[in-house]
């Protein structure tokens, strides 16, 4: 997708209108020559995706949705959000698989629905991969990679479209941080 390095920022259930105006620095860091070769991505709560796109909008910052549903643009879904809304409200990426989704029963299959849904609406995917502890000790961390991404992804041709993120499950929270070494 992109030669830069990615900052993603994901707000998770945090922020109000008044932490939009903390973008502000992170717009002037932006323009500084050593951050040229960086994208930054902001991520905020639903409620917050209008106007961190208004804000950002002749900026080189750009801002993505937390999740999404997998239906494509309408339906009897309580308290979801299709792409094609967070499309429309120009945000241009939305994070798909995080590990707090998994753990409350998210699957690769509606994960893949997603993932398709995205697509179709031109969003980029941050899809997230990662293993718990159990399974890291028990040295299954590439398998379960792999099978998060075969069934995450397929079918879906347009690879170009997605942003691998690494998301171990065993150090979030818990002050272990992974090594470059831990995907081999």
């Amino acid at each position: 997708m992109t030669n830069k390095i990615l900052f993603i920022a994901n707000w998770k259930m945090f922020g109000d209108l008044n932490s939009v105006k903390s973008i502000e620095s992170v717009i002037n860091l932006s323009k500084k020559k050593n951050y040229k070769n960086a994208k930054i991505i902001y991520c905020p709560p639903y409620t917050l995706l209008n106007n961190f796109v208004i804000k950002t909008r002749k900026t080189n910052l750009d801002v993505g949705a937390q999740n999404c549903h997998y239906e494509i643009s309408t339906g009897p879904y309580t308290g979801s959000i299709s792409p094609t809304m967070i499309k429309k409200l120009g945000a241009k990426y939305v994070i798909i698989g995080h590990s707090e989704n998994r753990s409350d029963g998210e699957t690769n299959h509606s994960i893949n629905k997603k993932i398709h849904s995205a697509i179709l609406n031109n969003l980029n995917v941050i899809f997230c991969i990662g293993e718990n502890l159990s399974e890291k000790k028990n040295k299954k961390t590439n398998n379960i990679l792999k099978r998060q991404i075969d069934l995450g992804l397929k079918k879906i041709k347009k690879i170009n479209k997605i942003i691998f993120a690494y998301e171990p499950v065993w150090s979030i929270g818990t002050g272990l941080i992974p090594k470059q070494n831990d995907l081999i």
